[in-house]
C-alpha cells in the first residue's frame, strides 16, 4: 500500500477510493468541524480586536497569533482535504501556494506555542523583569520572528525544486501533496532534519519553564498552578502536532492492527492530526482565562447588550 500525504494527512494513493456517499459524508463532517472551530475561533479575534486590554497585552497577543495562525492553518488544509476528493490535482502553481502557506502555518505552532510558554515563566520566575521583556514591541518582533524561523525551513525545499524539476512540470497538475511537490530525496532528508530540531527546542523549552515554574514557590498559588496547568496543556497540543511529523509510521502502525480499514484510518489520521490540535487551542486561553471567557461569552452566543434609553412619556395631567 502506498502512502502520501495531502497537507502531512494521509492519502491512499491508487484506484481504491470512496463511494459518492462516503466522500460526500466525509467533506462535510470535515467542512461543519472546521466552520464550527473557526467560528469560535473568529468570536475569540472578535472580542480580542473589541477591548484594548487584551491587545496592549503581550500574553493575548501571541494568544491571538497562534489562533488566527490556526484559523489559516484549518481552513486551508480542509481545503486541500476537499480539492483531493473533488478535482484531485490542481496546477503546481496553485498547489505551491496552498502549500507553502499550510506549511508555514503548521510549523508556526510549536514555536508559537513555546513563547507563550516562555511568556509565562517570565510572569511567574521573575516578575520584575517582565514588565521590561514582555512589552508589546518585543512580541511582535517575536512573532516575525517565528514567521522567518518557519520561512527558512521551508525555503529550502522551494530553491531544491526550482533547481532539480523541469520547466514543464510547473506547467503540469499533481495531486496537491508534500510528498508530490517536494519529491526530492534532499527535501526529505532536510524536512525530517528540520523537525527534529524545532521539535527538540520546543520540548527543552516546555520542560525548562514547566519546572521552573514547578519549583518556582515551595507552597504554590493559584497564579502558579494556573500557570503550571497552561504548560501542560501546551504540551499536550504539542504532542498532538507531533502527530504531523510521525504520520507514516502512526499510519503504518494502525494499518498493521486494521489491514481493512485504511480509509477509516486516512480519516481518522486527518481529524487527530490536522482538527484537533486546533480545537484545543482556543481551550487553552479564550475557554480558561477568565478575563477572556467574560468578554468572549456574549459574542460567542452572539447576545447583543441593549443599554437602557430613557423614554420621554407625556404626562398626564388631571383635569
Amino acid at each position: 500500500m502506498n502512502f502520501s500525504s495531502v497537507n502531512d494527512t494521509v492519502i491512499i494513493i491508487g484506484n481504491q477510493r470512496d463511494n459518492f456517499s462516503t466522500a460526500v459524508t466525509k467533506n462535510v463532517i470535515i467542512t461543519a468541524l472546521c466552520i464550527s472551530i473557526n467560528y469560535i475561533n473568529g468570536t475569540l479575534v472578535y472580542t480580542f480586536r473589541k477591548h484594548q486590554i487584551f491587545y496592549t497585552n503581550p500574553r493575548y497577543i501571541l494568544f491571538i497569533h497562534l489562533v488566527i495562525n490556526d484559523m489559516t492553518q484549518l481552513a486551508l488544509s480542509t481545503l486541500l482535504f476537499i480539492i483531493s476528493y473533488t478535482l484531485h490535482t490542481i496546477s503546481v502553481s496553485l498547489c505551491l501556494i496552498l502549500l507553502i502557506t499550510t506549511i508555514l502555518t503548521t510549523l508556526n505552532t510549536p514555536l508559537n506555542l513555546a513563547s507563550m510558554a516562555v511568556e509565562c515563566y517570565v510572569a511567574i520566575c521573575i516578575p520584575l523583569r517582565h514588565g521590561q521583556i514582555c512589552i508589546v514591541r518585543n512580541t511582535y518582533i517575536l512573532i516575525g520572528m517565528i514567521w522567518i524561523a518557519s520561512g527558512f525551513s521551508i525555503l529550502p525545499d522551494l530553491f531544491i525544486l526550482l533547481a532539480t524539476e523541469p520547466l514543464h512540470f510547473f506547467h503540469s497538475k499533481v495531486l496537491c501533496s508534500r510528498d508530490f511537490v517536494f519529491r526530492s530525496s534532499y527535501s526529505v532528508k532536510k524536512r525530517d532534519a528540520s523537525h527534529i530540531v524545532c521539535l527538540v527546542l520546543v520540548w527543552v523549552t516546555l520542560f525548562y519553564t514547566y519546572f521552573k515554574i514547578l519549583f518556582a514557590a515551595k507552597e504554590a498559588t493559584v497564579d502558579i498552578r494556573k500557570a503550571r496547568n497552561t504548560i501542560l496543556l501546551h504540551g499536550f497540543q504539542l504532542l498532538l502536532c507531533m502527530l504531523t511529523y510521525v504520520r507514516p509510521m502512526f499510519a503504518q502502525g494502525l494499518l498493521y492492527f486494521f489491514p481493512k480499514e485504511y480509509r477509516a484510518i486516512r480519516f481518522a489520521c486527518y481529524i487527530m492530526i490536522q482538527i484537533l490540535p486546533r480545537f484545543v487551542s482556543p481551550i487553552v486561553y479564550g475557554l480558561r482565562d477568565l478575563t477572556f471567557r467574560r468578554h468572549t461569552r456574549r459574542h460567542l452566543l452572539c447576545k447583543v447588550s441593549v443599554k437602557n434609553h430613557s423614554v420621554n412619556v407625556p404626562i398626564k395631567h388631571e383635569a
